[in-house]
């Protein structure tokens, strides 16, 4: 390992602990946009924040050239109520470096940024690369990545730093989230009147247990559904509901628009269906883009993610890939080993000059 890139280790790692320290919820990430921007500032890089999103471009950056956008985000679920040590609280015990967000995704994200600095102002790259942290990821709220693109020089492909063990994740589920009304007629329950709502929800949300999707997909297996909420306006027990509420929650692999699995639904349920959002659509990335094959070339094996990330947002081929293990994100006492920052750097590093 060269010095340079022992130094940024080093430097990724005490910016993490920073960001750890400072609590940055989805929508209230203003503290932590204003450590990145002094951070790469500090560097004498020019650099641009939009809301809670913080970018800069390469050095020698050429618009007749290609550009790769590095982004992961540095906003954080809450702290759910099973920790035990303090989230804000960046503690390294047995090599692992303890807090909210050290895993998801703020391993990824400083590893990102250094490998930024690492490219920043070398000359006669083949891409540009530009880097890009932002906000409001955990909601899929507006005010991030999406907010942030058109402020972009045009972007041709991204790597997307998420925890995946610095695998490859090739592609990933869609998301989109159903409101589904039922209607019934409303009546006396003692005297068996009305039209019952719930019972009419019932079997749409059997017919929802029970259909499967034609196609599955290799990488991401079949789309699903989930009923996962249910309410009625009631609040007497004796009155037969006029309506019945539910949710359901569609995972939708790469072989499916969203236009076709609402129609699929539409045919076969009785009740009114109504996507909330069609914004996170599946994604995928060639198995021969650059940046797979890099990646191949190093090692690496590819997969299709069960989760949805900023990825879905992005209108080109982007490949999810990071330090850290999915499995640990969310979870009480968030860790990411440090030996894990060190080598999702270097991996970055190789990877890219495969490309650039």
């Amino acid at each position: 390992m060269n010095k340079e890139i022992y130094i940024l280790q080093n430097e990724a790692v005490e910016l993490l602990k920073e960001l750890i320290a400072t609590p940055s919820f989805s929508k209230e990430e203003d503290q932590t946009a204003g450590i990145l921007c002094r951070f790469i500032g500090a560097k004498g890089i020019e650099h641009t924040r939009v809301g809670n999103n913080v970018f800069a471009l390469n050095k020698y950056f050429d618009e007749k050239k290609p550009t790769i956008l590095l982004n992961s985000h540095h906003d954080t679920v809450k702290p759910n109520f099973q920790y035990t040590k303090d989230p804000f609280s960046p503690v390294v015990e047995d090599g692992k470096l303890f807090g909210l967000g050290s895993n998801d995704a703020g391993g990824c994200l400083v590893s990102l940024i250094v490998t930024f600095l690492y490219f920043y102002d070398k000359q006669d790259l083949k891409y540009n690369i530009i880097i890009a942290a932002t906000a409001e990821e955990e909601i899929s709220g507006t005010g991030g990545i999406e907010y942030t693109l058109p402020y972009l020089p045009t972007i041709d492909c991204a790597i997307v730093g998420e925890p995946t063990q610095m695998q490859m994740a090739v592609a990933e589920r869609g998301l989109m989230v159903l409101d589904c009304i039922s209607h019934g007629k409303a009546g006396h329950a003692a005297r068996n009147e009305g039209e019952n709502a719930i019972y009419k929800a019932l079997k749409d949300i059997e017919w929802f247990q029970n259909f499967h999707f034609e196609k599955v997909s290799d990488l991401l297996g079949p789309s699903k559904m989930n009923v996962t909420v249910i309410e009625t306006e009631n609040k007497a027990h004796n009155v037969v509901p006029a309506v019945c509420k539910f949710v359901v929650d569609t995972r939708i692999n790469e072989l499916y628009s969203f236009e076709e699995v609402v129609d699929i639904i539409k045919a076969n349920v009785l009740c009114e269906v109504n996507p909330r959002s069609t914004r996170l659509r599946s994604t995928s990335i060639a198995l021969d883009h650059p940046l797979v094959k890099a990646g191949l070339n190093l090692g690496r094996t590819y997969y299709g993610s069960p989760t949805t990330s900023d990825k879905a947002l992005m209108p080109f081929p982007a490949l999810k890939m990071g330090p850290g293990d999915s499995a640990r994100s969310h979870t009480a006492n968030e860790y990411i080993y440090i030996n894990e920052i060190q080598q999702g750097i270097e991996l970055y590093i190789q990877l890219l000059n495969q490309v650039v």
